[in-house]
């Protein structure tokens, strides 16, 4: 028997436990995040975080699954907000997505994207993603060149390549429009 009394109950662990990891991927990219550490900030041992993750890629791709769904919603909001055309609005959605959660991003769009047919709901909600690129155009060729130029100047922007980048709002409107 347990030293203690207190019986285990921690409410949503996998919610906790993903929250912990989103922080530690905010902190230091993916790199950052082991099923350990979120364990041990979510105050649980890390044998039970194994009860909600198999290993570490398994954590990822559900962080991946909840950046995929916070971007599709970054891009319906600036779509429905309606004050650019629903092209320009989720291009600058993009990128503002890409600087707001550069961890997040980075995730999302890294090599665990090449391996998604691993974890269904991730490869899903990527696609669900491109699905959206491509309702802009109708055309599949265009929608690729369209997300390689917003995806390659949301990289540009976070490594701050690209002059006047510290003033990202400013260049997004100009470069986006």
């Amino acid at each position: 028997m347990s030293t203690s009394e207190k019986p285990y109950h921690h409410g949503d662990l996998r919610a906790a436990l993903l929250d912990a990891a989103d922080a530690l991927l905010d902190q230091g990219g993916d790199g950052a995040v082991s099923l350990r550490e979120a364990a041990r900030m979510a105050g649980v041992s890390p044998t039970a975080a194994y009860r909600h993750f198999a290993d570490k890629e398994a954590l990822l791709a559900a962080l991946a699954l909840r950046g995929f769904e916070a971007f599709g919603a970054a891009m319906q909001a600036a779509v429905a907000a309606g004050d650019v055309s629903p092209y320009v609005a989720r291009g600058r959605a993009y990128l503002r997505f890409a600087l707001a959660r550069p961890g997040r991003f980075r995730l999302m769009f890294g090599p665990l994207l090449a391996r998604a047919g691993d974890h269904p709901a991730l490869l899903a909600a990527s696609k669900g993603a491109f699905g959206a690129l491509q309702a802009n155009t109708g055309d599949r060729d265009a929608a690729i060149r369209s997300w390689g130029m917003v995806h390659g100047l949301a990289h540009l922007m976070l490594d701050r390549a690209i002059p006047g980048a510290e003033e990202p709002e400013a260049l997004i409107d100009r470069l986006i429009c």
